[in-house]
């Protein structure tokens, strides 16, 4: 595997979205936007979101669909690298954006979900049918923090409901290859956990003392002390989730019986996705470090998502 840098001086990014001219769409959570990184390196602002743009997707109808936790205030560690500390003072609440590609124009398609205010929707994913699941991970405070779920809606934000709830910090979710199970990421403990998908949007809730109705394929392997971010998957069901601390890329098996681990230089480790005319470059986002970077000839190729550009 070769790794390669694309671009620099980021603003702690995430959601990567590789596009099939070679670029790369992105969110850049401390500046507030979607960006365009060109495979020259060249960054170019596509909409100014605000808040805290954090997951983003591409939709059935082309447009990128962007969670947006609502924004953090920032700290910036000895070493130079930031990284986020608690709830933005500025902070008005989480939502799910539509941001059309062509003009730049942002929208607001959901801010609450049957009652329930969104806090820090953080990533998202999309079925072959056009329905979006995500996750709100939740706020955090000095004295307390949000518990989160992860939620099913359309695109134009209706039919949401409640997959499962409450959580402790969901955070990266994907679909294996068939589309019949949701993994989702447990950032604070360190654990994938998976649910059996019996039609969009609803699950074969597992029975106590499942804490959340799913499975759990795997706890913080390697014994390292470590959290979990974002996620993506190949073509063969293995899900490779960045991983904090303990920087890089960690690869699980379907069955949570393997795991290794793909060190990388930087401790905010944040996301992931595949691209390339064969989905064998590994497109990865340094947050710590404000880098995207490529890591070519992976050995998997990555799972087409559906819509993807």
């Amino acid at each position: 595997m070769r790794i390669r840098e694309i671009a620099t001086g980021l603003q702690f990014p995430e959601g990567p979205v590789a596009m099939g001219d070679g670029s790369v769409l992105l969110v850049e959570i401390a500046r507030g936007t979607l960006t365009r990184v060109t495979p020259d390196g060249r960054v170019q602002v596509v909409a100014e979101l605000g808040g805290g743009p954090n997951g983003a997707a591409i939709g059935p109808d082309g447009a990128v669909y962007v969670c947006n936790n609502g924004g953090f205030r920032w700290a910036r560690e000895a070493s130079g690298m930031m990284r986020p500390v608690a709830q933005a003072d500025d902070y008005d609440g989480g939502r799910v954006e539509r941001v059309d590609l062509a003009t730049g124009r942002a929208e607001r398609v959901l801010e609450s979900v049957a009652g329930h205010r969104l806090r820090g929707p953080n990533d998202l994913v999309f079925d072959a049918g056009g329905g979006m699941y995500f996750t709100d991970l939740g706020k955090g405070r000095e004295d307390d923090m949000d518990r989160g779920a992860v939620y099913f809606a359309r695109a134009d934000g209706s039919a949401a409901a409640a997959v499962s709830r409450p959580l402790m910090t969901p955070n990266g979710i994907a679909l294996s290859p068939d589309g019949k199970t949701l993994y989702y990421a447990e950032t604070e403990g360190a654990r994938l956990w998976a649910f059996d998908l019996t039609g969009p949007g609803t699950i074969d809730r597992q029975p106590w003392p499942s804490p959340n109705g799913g499975r759990m394929i795997a706890a913080a392997p390697g014994g390292h002390y470590q959290r979990f971010d974002s996620m993506a998957v190949d073509a063969f069901g293995n899900v490779c989730v960045a991983t904090l601390l303990h920087g890089g890329i960690t690869v699980i098996s379907p069955d949570g019986s393997l795991a290794s681990h793909v060190p990388l230089p930087d401790p905010y480790t944040t996301n992931l996705c595949f691209g390339g005319p064969d989905l064998r470059t590994v497109f990865v986002t340094l947050s710590g470090t404000g880098r995207l970077i490529a890591i070519d000839d992976w050995p998997v190729p990555g799972l087409a998502l559906n819509f993807n550009a």
